[in-house]
């Protein structure tokens, strides 16, 4: 059996069930629980390493289920929700969710997202250096190679491509980004990630137009895709 427990909180008893096969034949253990209180309490007393949180819970809005479990819940958290407003999704993002999936979804993505998290876990416990396809950024000395060659980066593209790439997979939201690398001041000064994001995938991308590390998710953030 995969090591992982994977903790799902939705009141849809046919969810759970779809989810409860998809999870035991790709052997992962899993928790399971109907209503907030309930998935609270096991979080709690059993932390798994990932949770999937439906946000129409019958006793409890998702989203403050979601503020109250990153008070002190570290590990990935994915939902799973029919809600699936641009404003919607960057809440849940904001408040803490590592990633969003819409109602109906593919079960080979959702495991796929899965499996990405997993990986942003490990790698906050492993080597200071990440690769990821011709890319190599070393924490520790900052520094970047691409193809083997040293790559000249300002101090912010630096910051936002490091940011990016310790999450691996994950969508950081506009604000997210704008607050962690220029401050809170800035967060609605959306041209400035505009400007970095361009300027970085001029130099890290084999085509700057049809961009394979840099992700643009529409109308919420972006997302660094490791090729493999």
């Amino acid at each position: 059996m995969n090591k992982a427990t994977i903790l799902i909180i939705d009141d849809e008893v046919q969810i759970r069930k779809l989810l409860e096969i998809t999870l035991e034949s790709n052997d992962y253990h899993h928790l399971q629980a109907g209503t907030a209180k309930e998935g609270l309490a096991m979080a709690a007393t059993h932390p798994p390493d990932i949770i999937l949180l439906d946000l129409g819970l019958p006793d409890m809005d998702g989203q403050l289920v979601l503020k109250q479990l990153r008070e002190w819940y570290t590990n990935p958290v994915i939902i799973l929700s029919v809600q699936s407003s641009e404003e919607d999704i960057v809440a849940a993002l904001d408040n803490g969710a590592n990633d969003y999936l819409v109602k109906p979804f593919r079960t080979g993505e959702l495991l796929a997202r899965i499996r990405s998290a997993l990986r942003g876990n490990d790698r906050e416990a492993l080597t200071p250096i990440l690769t990821f396809g011709d890319i190599q950024l070393d924490q520790s000395a900052h520094t970047v190679k691409l193809k083997g060659e040293s790559l000249k980066l300002t101090a912010t593209e630096y910051t936002l491509l490091a940011l990016l790439m310790r999450n691996e997979g994950k969508v950081l939201t506009h604000q997210y980004l704008l607050r962690e690398v220029w401050g809170p001041g800035y967060i609605d000064q959306s041209q400035y990630l505009r400007v970095f994001v361009a300027q970085l995938r001029k130099k890290i991308e084999d085509d700057p137009n049809r961009p394979e590390y840099i992700i643009t998710e529409s109308g919420v953030g972006y997302r660094f895709i490791g090729k493999e």
